[in-house]
């Protein structure tokens, strides 16, 4: 369980860096840990102008890939800050994201059963 905690909180941190490099001022997240799966929900304001980049958030639906994530895991964080790759790579390591983009406000669900 360890490790899925960890996960938990590189997740974060890289949805964090990424909004943050958006320009949001307000970022909010939590964690919610149940007995066979884990809820994340983050929520970011960003400013209109960026919009267009928040088709990248697509990335966090692709299917969760078991053995990328054990391999590559410990990297969520480390590469270019705000860059799409590393959404790839928490798309890879969930089973499935709600996204949801209103004028100026952004939040996510994220779902990873253990």
């Amino acid at each position: 369980m360890l490790h899925e905690q960890e996960k938990a909180g590189k997740i974060i941190a890289e949805l964090t860096v990424y909004f943050l490099m958006l320009g949001a001022k307000k970022v909010t997240s939590s964690v919610i840990l149940e007995e066979t799966f884990g809820r994340i929900t983050f929520e970011a304001d960003y400013p209109p102008e960026k919009e267009d980049k928040l088709k990248e958030l697509e990335c966090l639906k692709q299917q969760r890939d078991n053995g990328i994530e054990e391999i590559y895991w410990e990297l969520a964080g480390v590469g270019s800050h705000g860059d799409s790759s590393q959404l790839l790579l928490i798309g890879t390591m969930i089973d499935r994201a709600e996204i949801s983009v209103e004028a100026g406000m952004v939040r996510l669900s994220l779902y990873k059963d253990y």
